[in-house]
């Protein structure tokens, strides 16, 4: 645990600091324009402490410091320590896995452009990621007869005595046979890593000027093969969407957040045009949208060798003008960070947000189909639960007793097939015959479930298998139930109750199929209980103006809407509810006189 003196030891100037756990690992780095005063505010008492902040907290055992001349040096300092010791308190940027992208290996004489599913710190360029694994063949494709790189399979030049087909079909300058000049591939090089970066115009205007200095020194086979290249990309172009008149080069960077994961998409527009996009997933669970943007910009254009002059985002961040000033170093021109409110580039960032969100529910129904496939293992089901129901009952000593329904689909809820239930049948606190009584008349109407979450202990697990045996059906739901963990025992965990089996089945804290339970045990218990609370306002509210002669259901709705609620029924005068519609003189003193004899 940090002792609370340790900020008088900070200096009050700019620099990086980490938090350290008693083992010297780092657990969270930051920046700050005054050290003394940014770890200083980590100490301050307040009741709503983000939850992150706490665990930080409680984990660190010292702080250490560095030093930097200015804000932006220290801006710098932080993105690299962060790439290096990755802390588990830092957002992480990370490719999605289930993208391909495009490697060129530039530490190669010779380089290959090749497919890989992993972004390795190996000092190659890596473009993409790519939507699908045939997006980036078609790329691969359409690279080929264009732009003549290598082919081998192999990452050194094999030495042949003769070249392969490629070389016939002019698509490779077989270096593995003939003496090519590196200078000479190195231009290929240029030419590809601009036509990836979408640096399509640029490129044109380029090969543009060695064809026509090739003509020049009357080199016409090399002047019509870079003919056939222009060509080749000016037909790539055509197929881009123009989306900036300015023919301004933007990255347009969309967030979208879900449970513990943050979706960011790219989309990349090169002098005017679409020319593609990127999709990447970070861990979010406790920073802001702001912060996430943030510390993706920090990351992701920490070793880009191209810049585009407007970076446009979904949500603003607090250190705009210092991450602006720090790319405009980098890229040795003006760079503009912004937020659009309106226009064609708000549609834009709409666009990449959209796409966001569709990345993560791709993932997300991923994940649940895993997360059933596992749950039919451990709970030892008959098939897989793709439709499950939970069930709660909720009452107070008895009175008032309801029940509620809540449904998931493949692993997601689906509220439109929410259900409450009063109980009719039973009289006074008996639990197991609520259930059986809700079980029984679910299981009279509607398609049926493949599995009953129940929220209790073994004896409500009993009371609804036996209810779902006694109704002989072809192909009656499973069930197991859940009860929560004993608040008085430290680390206790969940039991799950299956049913021919004497003990609980206790799962790790952070199991997928205890995780999915438990959130649709908690959405069951939270709608039974708010459904109680609202039956029983109605109760106490009907009760007393239903003692009130000459008030029927049509004036206690009317007195309620315009009102409001009892107590302020019970202050009005009578002319104030005389103003009430269908309210007449006698009525508004029979209302008042009612009240003010009862609270005197």
């Amino acid at each position: 645990m940090l002792s609370s003196d340790i900020p008088k030891n900070i200096p009050q100037g700019s620099g990086v600091y980490l938090f350290k756990d008693k083992s010297g690992k780092i657990l969270y780095i930051g920046k700050a324009k005054n050290l003394n005063k940014r770890i200083y505010s980590y100490f301050s008492k307040c009741s709503n402490q983000p939850y992150k902040l706490s665990l930080l907290l409680k984990g660190a055992h010292k702080i250490d410091h560095i030093e930097t001349a200015t804000e932006k040096e220290a801006l710098i300092l932080e993105g690299n320590l962060i790439k290096k010791y990755r802390p588990k308190y830092n957002v992480m940027l990370k490719d999605d896995a289930n993208y391909p992208l495009l490697k060129l290996d530039i530490n190669n004489r010779y380089p290959r452009l090749i497919i890989v599913r992993r972004m390795k710190n190996d000092g190659a360029l890596y473009f993409g990621p790519f939507t699908s694994a045939s997006a980036v063949r078609s790329t691969l494709r359409l690279i080929g007869p264009i732009f003549p790189l290598r082919k081998c399979a192999t990452k050194e030049i094999p030495k042949r005595s003769r070249p392969c087909l490629n070389y016939q079909l002019g698509r490779c300058l077989a270096p593995c046979c003939f003496d090519v000049s590196v200078e000479d591939y190195q231009e290929i090089v240029d030419q590809v890593k601009l036509f990836l970066e979408g640096r399509s115009k640029q490129l044109i205007s380029k090969l543009r000027k060695v064809m026509q200095k090739a003509a020049k020194e009357l080199n016409f086979e090399k002047s019509a093969r870079i003919r056939d290249q222009i060509r080749a990309v000016e037909k790539t172009v055509e197929r881009q969407t123009m989306v900036s008149a300015g023919m301004k080069d933007q990255d347009i960077i969309g967030l979208s957040c879900h449970d513990n994961e943050a979706g960011i998409v790219m989309l990349l527009v090169r002098t005017g045009y679409m020319v593609g996009s990127k999709n990447y997933v970070i861990n979010y669970k406790w920073e802001s949208p702001g912060e996430v943007l943030e510390a993706f910009l920090k990351q992701y254009y920490n070793d880009k060798e191209f810049i585009p002059s407007d970076i446009i985002l979904s949500d603003a961040i607090n250190d705009k003008h210092l991450i602006s000033a720090w790319l405009t170093g980098k890229a040795g021109k003006k760079i503009s960070i912004s937020v659009p409110t309106r226009g064609d580039k708000k549609k834009l960032v709409h666009m990449a947000m959209i796409n966001a969100k569709n990345i993560l529910l791709k993932r997300q129904k991923i994940h649940h189909s895993a997360t059933l496939d596992e749950a039919r293992f451990v709970l030892k089901l008959k098939r897989r639960p793709n439709h499950i129901e939970g069930i709660d009952i909720s009452n107070l000593k008895g009175g008032l007793a309801v029940a509620s329904l809540v449904t998931f689909v493949e692993g997601l809820p689906r509220k439109s097939a929410y259900r409450n239930y009063r109980i009719k049948e039973v009289k006074g606190i008996d639990d197991y015959s609520m259930m059986a009584e809700v079980v029984k008349r679910r299981l009279k109407k509607g398609t049926l479930p493949d599995l009953f979450v129940i929220d209790g202990g073994k004896g409500h697990l009993s009371v609804v298998l036996k209810t779902i045996g006694a109704l002989d059906l072809v192909a009656p739901p499973e069930a197991i139930s859940i009860a929560k963990a004993d608040k008085r025992q430290s680390g206790a965990i969940d039991k799950i109750y299956l049913p021919n089996r004497k003990y609980p089945l206790i799962l790790n804290r952070n199991h997928p199929v205890l995780s999915l339970l438990m959130r649709i045990r908690d959405e069951t218990h939270r709608r039974a209980i708010s459904y109680h609370r609202k039956r029983r306002g109605k109760r106490l509210t009907g009760s007393e103006l239903d003692m009130i002669p000459g008030i029927g259901e049509k004036r206690k709705k009317a007195l309620l809407k315009y009102l409001g609620d009892l107590q302020s029924i019970a202050r009005a005068e009578i002319k104030e509810l005389q103003n009430v519609p269908g309210i007449s003189h006698k009525i508004a003193k029979n209302i008042f006189d009612y009240f003010n004899r009862k609270h005197p």
